[in-house]
């Protein structure tokens, strides 16, 4: 057992700024690095990859939208480390704009269950594993801030207000899906983005979850923030992209690896080290 070991955990990071992420930590974090993929094969290459470059990860299978398997995985670091000093959740999809025929309410359905719900679901079986002085990470997008400035004003308010729950925001997040399928969500005061509402939920999220570990546990001094990488080039987002994954890992790594004297950021949106507007 290697409870005195500490350890990090990135989602979705066999390739793009998770793939990054991973590098980036094996060489400067005095611990564990797991790299984390739904696919083993493709994992256990990403892993001989960077094994090829001097670095030394650690493979773990997690598919962030089947339950059974973030259950799993928090036996594993449970059970091996005792818990988890830093945790990065990068898992995440977006369908190709307008190149993508999926009919919008698909788009919703799917870019939300993976970017909001099932990141919500590795944040509910991972929070109670974060050791003291632990590190949260969410990597969001500016997009989510800009959706925010483009939903209804209710809408902002309900997403800026200090006391929006968890249940309350997933509740939201629901309604948006539901009316995208039903082709009533600009009415309902939703912008046309279905990846933009999904990172304004895991935004929102984080907030929520920086207040309540302020709140539940005040001493342990675990940082949690969400953060946009920029707009970097990966399968996902194109070749056209400014950053290299190298880049776009800059400010997730930086979060994480707070000095451990830190107080901030904490709950904040965070581009470029800086802590953005929200």
């Amino acid at each position: 057992m290697e409870q005195c070991k500490p350890v990090a955990i990135v989602t979705g990071s066999n390739k793009g700024i998770g793939f990054a992420i991973v590098r980036s930590l094996c060489k400067q974090f005095q611990g564990d690095v797991y790299l984390t993929s739904r696919d083993v094969d493709r994992g256990q290459e990403a892993i001989e990859s960077l094994a090829s470059e001097g670095l030394k990860p650690l493979f773990h299978q997690l598919d962030i939208n089947d339950l059974d398997s973030i259950k799993t995985a928090a036996a594993f670091f449970k059970g091996k480390y005792g818990g988890v000093d830093i945790l990065i959740n990068n898992a995440g999809i977006a369908f190709k704009g307008m190149a993508d025929t999926a009919p919008f309410g698909t788009q919703a359905e799917v870019t939300l269950k993976t970017n909001f719900f099932a990141t919500k679901d590795m944040l509910t079986h991972f929070m109670p594993l974060i050791k003291a002085g632990g590190r949260v990470v969410n990597v969001s997008s500016f997009v989510g801030s800009r959706t925010l400035s483009n939903c209804s004003q209710e809408l902002q308010q309900r997403f800026r207000s200090d006391d929006i729950t968890e249940d309350e925001l997933a509740v939201l997040m629901q309604r948006f899906v539901d009316a995208a399928k039903k082709g009533e969500h600009k009415q309902d005061g939703w912008p046309d983005t279905a990846y933009g509402v999904s990172k304004t939920g895991l935004t929102t999220l984080s907030m929520i979850l920086a207040r309540r570990l302020s709140k539940e546990r005040p001493n342990d001094g675990i940082l949690l923030n969400a953060c946009c990488p920029g707009w970097v080039r990966t399968d996902m987002a194109g070749p056209k992209a400014p950053k290299s994954p190298d880049e776009g890992a800059v400010t997730p790594v930086y979060l994480a690896l707070l000095p451990a004297e830190a107080a901030e950021p904490h709950g904040k949106f965070v581009s470029e080290k800086e802590v953005q507007p929200w």
